[in-house]
């Protein structure tokens, strides 16, 4: 059950990570502004800072407890 819930975690994480628009590239920057997908870009990377933040924590705290049971 651990180890389906923390592959579970581990794909959220690589979709939170691809979703993060990146600073310097205008052509990304302004599509996330202009399709208003998450919002404005400034709550929306604050937003996705805590969800990384928790699935970070989330993916440890299982990763840990799936090597101390085996």
């Amino acid at each position: 059950m651990l180890k389906l819930i923390g592959f579970i975690v581990s794909i959220l994480l690589i979709i939170i990570i691809f979703l993060r628009t990146p600073q310097e590239n205008v052509g990304l920057s302004s599509f996330a502004t202009k399709s208003n997908i998450l919002g404005s870009p400034r709550s929306a990377e604050r937003f996705l800072n805590i969800l990384t933040a928790i699935g970070i924590f989330i993916y440890l705290s299982i990763a840990l407890a799936i090597n101390l049971t085996f």
